[in-house]
């Protein structure tokens, strides 16, 4: 649909001429390509809007997720005790990255395939500086909900390696810096930056999950 509009785009110029024909004067003419000109530039706003949208989805369907997590929910309270009764016995699982890593999967395949499919570099340039900002805002809204609670560990480790991830291969897809390193990033990585300290003292370690930058994440795509 991008590239229909691209097409568009190119064509209304030569479509004006036609339809108009050499009676008409350049005055009317400019005009009549002007509102075509915005029909189409509302219409690729408006297809902007709704893919970012449902990529909000997406992300809200993982933090929904780490709901089940917050500290005092039954569930959280559940888990504790019954992680720490029968850890005295055997050795138990911890939940695992399986769900931040679905999503940072999911949002690179969409990024190579809006790449393959889509010409028109401007459009993608502001789909994904959409797509960073508004998934960036929901988590910062989803952490400032939260601001009397201790985050679990398990969320902790979820938020930052989705946050960390996000950030990086925005930036690889050419976002600025003025975009990636937004007032709500900075309030997002603040967050989470004090709550690992607190949680490496609580549980002892990350087991190798922090909001520092490393090596190895640069070289693990």
């Amino acid at each position: 649909m991008f590239n229909v509009m691209v097409d568009a785009k190119v064509q209304s110029a030569k479509l004006c001429a036609v339809d108009l024909g050499q009676e008409v004067g350049d005055t009317k003419h400019r005009q009549y390509h002007s509102q075509i000109d915005n029909l189409i530039e509302e219409t690729v706003r408006e297809m902007i809007t709704l893919l970012v949208a449902k990529f909000v989805v997406i992300l809200e369907s993982v933090l929904a997720k780490l709901s089940r997590y917050d500290e005092g929910t039954l569930f959280s309270s559940f888990l504790s005790f019954t992680v720490k009764a029968a850890s005295k016995y055997v050795d138990v699982p911890k939940p695992g990255m399986d769900v931040a890593d679905g999503y940072v999967t999911f949002v690179r395949h969409s990024q190579d395939m809006l790449r393959e499919k889509v010409n028109e570099e401007v459009y993608i340039e502001r789909l994904f500086d959409q797509w960073y900002t508004s998934t960036m805002n929901l988590v910062g809204t989803w952490l400032t909900d939260r601001m009397d609670l201790q985050l679990h560990v398990y969320q902790l480790k979820i938020l930052i390696r989705i946050v960390k991830k996000k950030y990086r291969d925005f930036r690889l897809q050419g976002v600025l810096d003025s975009t990636l390193n937004s007032k709500m990033y900075e309030t997002v990585r603040n967050r989470l930056t004090l709550e690992e300290a607190t949680a490496s003292v609580r549980e002892g370690g990350m087991q190798g999950i922090s909001m520092k930058d490393s090596d190895e994440e640069d070289n693990d795509h």
